[in-house]
């Protein structure tokens, strides 16, 4: 539901909200600006009296006084082209210079206020402001769920750069946005009437009494008494009326004094309602408190922002989400699929499988792990399909699945079968689905089937649990998937560069060019996406609908595309890829890899890799401007025939893109093992890793667990572990 609600409201007011975005940024400034050009005496160095005579002095025909919220002092008097106002020094009483909101202002202020349409105008920003507020607790409450609770609100965001952009600013923008709405929904039922705003007429006007002769004002008891600080207004009595009196404004109240005696003759406090007013007005303008409408003015220009970033976003994931014909309420299916995945194809699996049980004459309810929900009345079988992220983490929607699953006190007596989909050639094979099933078990959920699993999404194996599932479910059932083919483009090659052929390990460095495309072409997700160093570029080779991912070597900023290949024996896309020549073309896509990517900061890294494990490494190094200190570890068999990126990593020296260099072959001479350099470097390690040093490791998967293992042992004396590090985010792999 807060899903729904937020994309509708998002969508369909984001241009309302922009306009008042903005309007209020711009406005946002005014009490900054007008504080910087305010002549402030130290409090109470200046009373209301000591102003007004010397103001009278200067300016002999004033006509009122008012300190605006900045602190600023305005006379309005008569001129000699008509009424005038000047902004006065408090210590002399002269006027310093004309005073008059700037014609932006002004028309800023009514665009924010009203739009220019009158009544019809301030009922529309009024909604736009409960729309900003339905947004942003909604936005709130859906980052909880995504980042597994409350308490996790404030953890590093997993996703693709649009995705943390988003999410990030958001975050940051919360608290400013839901100010700036409910001070705006507060002014608007005060200004329709609908709460109190405790305005009045103030005391009523005094009987007729002797006010003449008047005394100087700079003589007035009452002002004497009262500090520049509490004043609002001063309006001086009319020089032709001897009944005419002083008007007196201040942050307590109002009333009038005589001019003869400087007495106050009647006077009425502010309402209690005139106070809460005067504050929520204060808030909402940043009148009065400056710093606090520049901070309300950065929340606000986040929105339009935030606006085209949720709405790319939404795009995006309906064109990954495939829709479901005839897909029924969640309250109402017998059968409640769903659905863990981080790139998109286990809700191709989820669509097949939908398709399959609503021909058999099921009423069947797909949505996302995150969106388990405290029962299903109708219910009488659920099925959770569920990707696992890289090696053995949650994908993005269902990062919030076991935290509501604890939520539920009372096992449903639905039964629930778990389909695992993975890649075996991580150690960590379903390794989400396991930590699935094992919660479902250890809270006494009954077992539909035993859990089962799809490798490197399998169809053969997909239709066999098929078969399983039909055979629980007492029905004939087929399952057959045909994936569906990822929106690829055409990339060239320009280059290759061969290593490896005499140790028998044959591996190319490719490059191929950069597709042209336009900017409205890549936020509508048709055109070639921006990437970094450590995304992953899946191929299709050709007469295949499974693509294979390779880490990219390179980022967007390096104007090419570029991927490390090894032959594999029998590898159908690598030995199409090694069998390319310049000039040739693959279809091809990238996929996001925020999990494998150097931490923000300038924290050291140290980078290790073994074959073609270097090419997103070697990426962190080229796109190392900065000189971030860098010390890589890299493995190979024989220096003379695979030490891949060898003259790149020796440029990458001089230039200070990179601090040190380790390298280890294994079929020389006094060769070894890059675990082996790790141990022979263990004091310079340790004292990296106690200094912040983030650990990358990029290859096999047997080379990953020597790495952790020497790691591990290295790093004991100092109580730190390979474990702890990856809890931190300062040990990340990609293996393969």
């Amino acid at each position: 539901m807060a899903r729904r609600i937020h994309a509708c409201l998002g969508l369909s007011g984001l241009l309302l909200l922009t306009v008042l975005a903005v309007s209020g940024a711009v406005l946002s400034i005014v009490p900054a600006w007008d504080r910087a050009g305010a002549v402030l005496p130290p409090a109470g160095a200046v009373s209301v009296a000591d102003l007004a005579g010397r103001v009278t002095q200067a300016i002999p025909d004033v006509e009122e006084l008012r300190r605006l919220p900045s602190g600023k002092i305005v006379a309005f008097h008569g001129g000699s082209d008509g009424p005038a106002a000047s902004v006065i020094d408090p210590s002399s009483g002269q006027a310093v210079m004309p005073y008059a909101p700037p014609a932006l202002q002004r028309w800023t202020t009514n665009l924010h206020r009203s739009l220019f349409l009158g009544e019809g105008g301030r009922l529309a920003t009024a909604a736009g402001a409960l729309a900003m507020l339905a947004l942003t607790l909604s936005g709130l409450q859906m980052t909880a769920r995504r980042m597994g609770g409350w308490r996790r609100m404030l953890a590093p965001v997993r996703g693709d750069g649009l995705r943390r952009l988003h999410t990030d600013l958001g975050r940051l923008s919360a608290l400013g946005l839901t100010l700036s709405s409910l001070t705006a929904l507060y002014l608007a039922l005060a200004t329709f009437g609908m709460i109190p705003d405790g305005a009045s007429q103030g005391p009523a006007f005094p009987a007729a009494s002797t006010s003449w002769p008047a005394l100087p004002a700079g003589q007035l008891a009452a002002l004497r008494e009262l500090d520049l600080a509490q004043l609002r207004e001063l309006s001086f009595p009319n020089p032709d009326n001897p009944d005419d009196l002083f008007r007196l404004t201040t942050a307590a109240g109002e009333g009038y004094i005589a001019p003869a005696s400087g007495a106050v003759l009647a006077w009425q406090d502010h309402s209690f309602a005139r106070h809460v007013h005067e504050f929520v007005y204060m808030l909402h303008t940043g009148q009065g408190l400056w710093w606090l409408g520049l901070l309300l003015g950065l929340g606000a220009i986040a929105t339009p922002v935030l606006g085209v970033s949720g709405g790319v976003a939404w795009w995006r994931q309906r064109r990954v989400r495939p829709r479901f014909a005839g897909n029924v309420r969640a309250a109402a299916a017998d059968t409640v699929i769903l659905v863990g995945s981080e790139g998109g194809s286990t809700w191709g699996f989820a669509r097949t499988l939908h398709a399959a049980l609503t021909a058999n004459g099921h009423k069947v309810h797909v949505a996302a792990m995150n969106d388990l929900a405290r029962s299903y009345p109708a219910a009488r079988r659920m099925l959770l399909l569920a990707a696992t992220h890289g090696d053995g983490a949650a994908p993005a929607s269902a990062g919030a699945f076991l935290q509501r699953l604890g939520e539920i006190t009372e096992a449903p007596a639905i039964p629930v079968a778990v389909l695992g989909f993975g890649d075996r050639r991580f150690p960590h094979f379903c390794r989400f689905a396991r930590d699935v099933e094992a919660a479902l078990r250890q809270r006494k959920w009954p077992a539909l089937m035993p859990l089962g699993t799809i490798d490197r999404q399998s169809t053969q194996e997909f239709a066999r649990w098929g078969e399983a599932l039909a055979a629980a479910l007492g029905e004939r059932l087929a399952l057959a998937h045909a994936p569906a083919r990822p929106r690829t483009q055409r990339l060239t090659l320009v280059s290759r560069v061969d290593h490896g052929m005499e140790v028998q390990a044959p591996t190319s460095v490719l490059r191929f060019a950069l597709p042209k495309g336009a900017l409205l072409a890549r936020l509508a997700g048709r055109g070639f996406p921006r990437f970094a160093a450590g995304d992953l570029l899946g191929i299709l080779p050709p007469d295949c609908a499974v693509p294979r991912y390779y880490s990219l070597a390179s980022s967007t900023r390096d104007g090419f595309v570029e991927i490390c290949v090894r032959k594999q024996a029998g590898g159908l896309c690598s030995g199409f890829l090694h069998g390319l020549r310049p000039g040739d073309a693959v279809d091809a896509f990238v996929k996001a890899n925020p999990a494998f990517r150097p931490a923000d900061g300038g924290t050291p890294l140290i980078l290790i890799g073994a074959g073609a494990g270097i090419g997103p490494l070697a990426g962190f190094i080229r796109a190392n401007r900065e000189g971030r200190p860098i010390h890589l570890y890299f493995g190979g068999r024989d220096p003379a025939s695979d030490f891949l990126y060898g003259r790149e990593l020796a440029e990458w020296l001089k230039q200070g893109r990179m601090t040190s260099l380790a390298t280890a072959f294994s079929r020389i001479k006094g060769g070894g093992y890059v675990q082996d350099r790790l141990r022979a470097d263990a004091d310079r390690l340790r004292a990296l890793v106690a200094g912040g040093a983030q650990v990358m490791v990029c290859g096999g998967r047997d080379m990953a667990a020597g790495v952790t293992a020497a790691l591990a042992d290295l790093l004991a004396p100092t109580g730190i572990s390979p474990a702890t590090l990856r809890a931190g985010g300062r040990y990340v792999e990609d293996v393969y």
